[in-house]
């Protein structure tokens, strides 16, 4: 009787896994990383160095944030006439006019906190998961 129950508690938990799994390959990945890699076009031309990957849309920066943030609400947004800055617990969303709709960069906030520091300037503030440091006098040391 003993085997009998492991075996039916062993094959719930196959069952319950094999679900799962077809969940995260039918519906994608379960971050804003993984929403703009499955519903944007990759551009890697226009990529910054190895820290923003680029993709494009044909569509107004506008209208992809509300895309975007209609799925994954962001911890912060700063939004200008030179676009529209997300910003998440571990990455950025900037997405920048262009002739043919936008250009999407993506990029951890380790990196893009002082490449748009001068834009955003204090609109982004810091919540939880944050790794940049700053804020005021003692703060992150």
């Amino acid at each position: 009787m003993t085997y009998r129950r492991w075996f039916v508690v062993g094959v719930a938990f196959a069952v319950i896994g094999a679900l799962v799994a077809a969940f995260a390959i039918f519906y994608g990945n379960f971050s804003p990383r993984g929403y703009i890699e499955d519903r944007y076009t990759r551009a890697a031309s226009r990529d910054i160095g190895r820290d923003a990957m680029a993709y494009t849309s044909n569509r107004t920066p506008s209208q992809v944030a509300d895309d975007v943030t209609g799925a994954w609400k962001p911890a912060d947004q700063y939004v200008d006439g030179s676009g529209v800055y997300l910003r998440y617990d571990d990455d950025s969303l900037v997405i920048l006019p262009i002739a043919a709709g936008s250009l999407i960069l993506l990029e951890r906030m380790r990196t893009a906190y002082p490449r748009y520091h001068s834009t955003v300037g204090n609109h982004w503030g810091w919540g939880r998961g944050s790794t940049v440091r700053g804020g005021g006098p003692g703060s992150g040391k």
